[in-house]
């Protein structure tokens, strides 16, 4: 018998539990997987706090990688052995097993590692949207990034840095300056004892920026909004701080007519085709060196309530794999 995460009411990280759950045989269109390492996401907390609701009993996780080890009938793209990775709903990814879709799998790289992978699948891809179709980063460009010693955010410093931006990122404390800055950031930005809007106003001669990726939300929100110049893009792709408060278009009209996007991952991947494109292009990026993977924290898989408690009191930096 196999183990995975379920849970079946929402709560705090004890309503998690290791439980044994039957996985089956790959049906038409669909692989069974063994998983070598599960990735560990905000959104995981989204669905276990019911911010996300989806019906319970369920599982969580969005990302893993780990290795083919049965195929069902009418899939030729993948093998018994093939190393791969994915992202997607529904979740479950913390678990053993499991059987997917195998158009839902990407096959790996020598050069990508089993936990990089799990590491990356989601964060990795919202970096690449973010910089390369949401707003379309070019050299000389200054971008802002609320929390810059996340995941995301250390993904984000890095490959901008490496498109020619100069990065300016938010942080909670000396510690997470240091890692921003050793990962590209060029001005890092300890917002409990700074005013981040005054000190991007400073940096910038008063301009401001073109592009704000702010994943904290409602208590960053309007701040992140005085951040911009004019026609400039507020994204905002996540709210660990809570849901933005209703939009008020006047706001974006009074500040010199902004553009904002609540971007997902999902719709940027929606097609076979984009999804492929845009895992190539990322695993380019870390097996060139120009980015590399922060995996700060390693859990195994049956204690993830820790692992959610540390995110939750963003005790974690870079990335975290859970390793089943």
């Amino acid at each position: 018998m196999s183990k995975a995460i379920r849970y079946d009411k929402t709560g705090g990280p004890e309503v998690m539990k290791w439980v044994d759950v039957e996985v089956g045989e790959p049906g038409e269109g669909e692989v069974r997987l063994r998983q070598s390492a599960c990735g560990l996401n905000y959104i995981d907390v989204y669905f276990r706090t019911g911010l996300y609701p989806q019906p319970l009993p369920a599982g969580l996780g969005m990302e893993a990688a780990g290795e083919v080890t049965a195929v069902g009938s009418g899939v030729s793209t993948l093998k018994v052995g093939d190393r791969v990775a994915y992202v997607g709903r529904p979740p479950g990814a913390y678990a053993q097993e499991r059987v997917l879709r195998a158009e839902q799998l990407i096959k790996l790289p020598d050069a990508i590692s089993d936990e990089a992978a799990a590491s990356i699948m989601l964060q990795g891809l919202t970096a690449q949207y973010l910089l390369r179709r949401t707003y379309r980063v070019k050299a000389g460009d200054t971008i802002l990034i609320q929390a810059a010693a996340g995941g995301v955010g250390l993904l984000v410093c890095q490959w901008a840095k490496a498109l020619g931006a100069t990065v300016i990122g938010t942080v909670g404390s000396d510690e997470k300056a240091a890692i921003a800055k050793a990962h590209g950031c060029d001005h890092p930005i300890v917002y409990t004892r700074e005013d981040f809007t005054a000190r991007v106003r400073e940096i910038t001669n008063g301009a401001g920026v073109p592009v704000v990726y702010d994943s904290i939300g409602k208590d960053t929100y309007t701040k992140s909004l005085d951040c911009l110049a004019p026609l400039g893009m507020f994204v905002s792709f996540g709210n660990a701080s809570g849901p933005l408060p209703p939009i008020d278009s006047s706001e974006f009209a009074g500040r010199g007519s902004l553009f904002f996007t609540r971007p997902t991952l999902f719709s940027y991947i929606a097609k076979r085709a984009d999804y492929e494109a845009m895992a190539a292009e990322l695993f380019e990026v870390v097996a060139s060196g120009k980015v590399k993977t922060s995996i700060n924290q390693r859990y195994a898989l049956k204690d993830v309530g820790q692992a959610h408690a540390d995110l939750e009191g963003r005790k974690t930096t870079g990335s975290t794999v859970l390793l089943p």
